[in-house]
């Protein structure tokens, strides 16, 4: 494996104001072992198949997920597949998995991992939570009889730690605002590092545009983008009137991807609940999204997330942090599925300006790394043996 960045030097800079995942490890998750991933503003996974690209990048959704508190079984609903291949069980017949994150925000960095039991059911079975060489959460399997695991917690008071049992189906960092008061500086420390690692997991919209389900025409809703994108044509329907500046730039990012020429990107009711999507061609030719190519839609719908937000994605943000001290993370596995080198190229530009805005940041799994090299600031992961 070989990481390269085209971003500049890094300098010593004040702690960043919005929290932002900066590693990925992965000790033991499907084909991955003992790996250590940057993640920068704007990352790439590059290989072969079968090197792991999708792994890295299911492994980080799984942390956003557990991060927002979604329950283990939702999460993994199948965890053997997790488990490296030839990882023997023990005398009680148990396997698993271990994965983590850094997240470096206001708090410094925070780090955070975590050990699930696969086999024979599915459990967390131990988590820690560190910051500046300091365990301030650390929870283990003590009677395997009980679904809980044994919890203790940095208190920096009359006692080092508070311990108390926390459920093994979820993620005991997300739950520590439920369970510390906060009365010493040891507990406010906890909850600011554990504030931060959720805040940087919670804003994460995965996407996978399916150019299957883009092509009919959408009912109106609530105009938030799905992960397929299904309902493209209602978001654009929406985020036309609500950002003059922002759907320009959509326009002419689909000039600089579709084929043949763009003058205006619309959507249109069609009496019935409905709405479809059209690209003028000029002269009052308009063709309906339905007409284009798979690499196109992608390509459009990815665009548009890029263009937008966590108010017209699919995403829950946490509600109780002003969305001026959060970063977007968009998760996209076969970013370039689809795609000729040109409209990779044209995206992954896109992708690097819009991320080095630091409002948004993105991860995501390439087949071909050739088109993004050249790219400033653009993190490439390459997982080539």
């Amino acid at each position: 494996m070989t990481v390269s960045s085209l971003a500049a030097p890094a300098q010593a800079e004040a702690r960043p104001d919005r929290p932002g995942a900066t590693e990925l490890r992965l000790a033991a998750f499907a084909a991955h072992r003992r790996a250590r991933f940057p993640l920068g503003p704007l990352t790439l996974f590059t290989g072969p198949s079968g090197s792991g690209k999708t792994g890295a990048v299911r492994a980080y959704e799984a942390l956003a997920r557990l991060g927002g508190g979604a329950a283990l079984g939702e999460v993994f609903p199948d965890p053997a597949a997790c488990v490296p291949e030839r990882a023997r069980p023990d005398a009680q017949r148990r396997r698993g998995f271990r994965i983590g994150c850094t997240v470096d925000g206001p708090e410094g960095p925070v780090r955070l991992d975590v050990a699930v039991q696969a086999e024979p059911e599915l459990r967390i079975v131990g988590e820690r939570l560190t910051a500046g060489g300091v365990t301030l959460l650390e929870t283990a399997l003590r009677d395997p009889g009980r679904r809980v695991v044994q919890a203790a917690w940095h208190t920096a008071g009359s006692a080092a730690v508070t311990r108390g049992p926390l459920p093994d189906d979820r993620l005991g960092t997300a739950l520590l605002p439920l369970r510390v008061a906060g009365r010493t500086d040891g507990e406010r420390r906890v909850l600011a590092a554990a504030e931060q690692m959720v805040v940087a997991l919670r804003s994460v919209y995965a996407c996978d545009p399916s150019p299957r389900r883009m092509r009919a025409a959408a009912p109106l809703g609530a105009g938030r983008l799905l992960r397929g994108c299904d309902n493209l044509a209602e978001v654009l329907w929406r985020t036309r009137s609500e950002c003059g500046h922002r759907y320009a730039h959509l326009v002419t990012a689909v000039r600089a991807g579709c084929a043949g020429p763009v003058t205006d990107v619309l959507a249109e009711p069609l009496g019935d609940g409905t709405v479809r999507a059209l690209l003028d061609r000029g002269d009052g030719v308009r063709t309906h999204l339905g007409l284009l190519g798979d690499g196109e839609l992608r390509y459009l719908a990815l665009a548009l997330v890029l263009l937008t937000g966590p108010g017209v994605l699919e995403v829950d943000p946490a509600g109780e942090v002003p969305a001026a001290l959060q970063t977007l993370t968009v998760l996209a596995d076969g970013l370039d599925r689809g795609l000729d080198v040109r409209q990779a190229g044209e995206l992954v530009r896109l992708a690097a300006r819009m991320c080095e805005r630091g409002h948004i940041r993105l991860v995501g799994a390439v087949g071909d790394a050739v088109p993004v090299r050249e790219v400033p600031g653009v993190t490439v992961v390459d997982l080539t043996p």
